[in-house]
């Protein structure tokens, strides 16, 4: 028996990119889960959302939440009728989607990331004053690749594709092709608030947008889609966050033309009107990673 949910927990505190998460409480979250699709399902907890595929090859799991969520996790995959994880593949390298991987990879799972979120999670990261410190061995992919990898496990054809990041520089699209479902990893938050540019972490905007239109035109009316944060979706409320963001980075690129400078557009509050609401990523934050972007 499968459990449905109906919503996912959005709650954008939780999205966070450094070990500070090891000192938060998740002794109060579930870990629920979604049918989309026999053999596949996605999970819902505190970070990134997860999917699983599973079947007589073995389970796939995308993403991993924190390393605290891993034996809820795990409970909540064998709720599915899956075997224990046999691979994991991470769509970039933020703690709340990598956080599980010391936990999987050291019980025998292969992991699979872009060549960049080895780079990022072999080395020391910075944050601002934060450092955050290369992640422990067992947590590193240890199957990498450029554009991408196929995956042909439990009669399903799984396509794991860079299409050219802008969250960072090593985001992954997850595609399950005959099932017509889609992981879209944190390219696209179904939440309050504006997407998450990480300059930091080689985010770039227009390669934000791009990798978007082409996720875009690998789906069609029927397609299910997996934010990275939020409930699930389809192509034409991806399309219209596609929109969304492209009027808003023109919106901002005309202030910056005209000679603005950041803390002037910033001020004039040009995103207004787009009604995002209050979330992780603020308007401000936004424009200015818009702007760093497009210097």
């Amino acid at each position: 028996m499968k459990r449905t949910i109906a919503a996912a927990l959005i709650t954008a505190s939780l999205i966070v990119v450094s070990p500070l998460a090891a000192q938060r409480d998740f002794s109060e979250v579930e870990i629920t889960s979604e049918e989309l699709a026999p053999g596949v399902a996605v999970l819902f907890g505190a970070g990134g959302n997860m999917a699983v595929s599973h079947g007589e090859d073995g389970t796939v799991l995308i993403d991993d939440q924190f390393a605290p969520l891993s034996e809820k996790i795990e409970t909540a995959v064998a709720y599915l009728g899956a075997s224990p994880v046999k691979y994991v593949v991470n769509t970039h390298w933020h703690g709340d989607h990598t956080g599980g991987n010391e936990h999987f990879g050291s019980t025998g799972a292969t992991i699979f990331a872009h060549d960049n979120v080895r780079v990022r999670m072999s080395n020391e990261q910075t944050r601002g004053e934060r450092v955050i410190p290369p992640s422990p061995r067992a947590a590193l992919p240890v199957v990498t690749y450029d554009r991408g990898v196929t995956l042909h496990l439990n009669g399903d054809t799984i396509d794991v594709v860079f299409v050219g990041g802008g969250h960072t520089d090593g985001d992954s699209i997850v595609r399950w092709r005959e099932k017509n479902i889609v992981h879209m990893g944190d390219l696209y938050f179904k939440i309050p608030g504006w997407p998450f540019v990480d300059v930091e972490s080689g985010g770039d905007i227009e390669d934000m947008l791009f990798s978007l239109d082409a996720a875009i035109n690998m789906m069609d009316a029927e397609t299910k889609v997996i934010p990275g944060h939020g409930p699930i979706s389809d192509k034409s409320e991806l399309v219209a966050f596609r929109n969304t963001v492209g009027e808003a980075v023109t919106r901002i690129r005309a202030l910056r033309d005209s000679g603005s400078t950041l803390e002037e557009a910033q001020a004039l509050r040009p995103l207004d009107s787009f009604e995002r609401g209050e979330g992780f990523i603020s308007e401000d934050r936004f424009i200015e990673a818009v702007w760093k972007s497009l210097n």
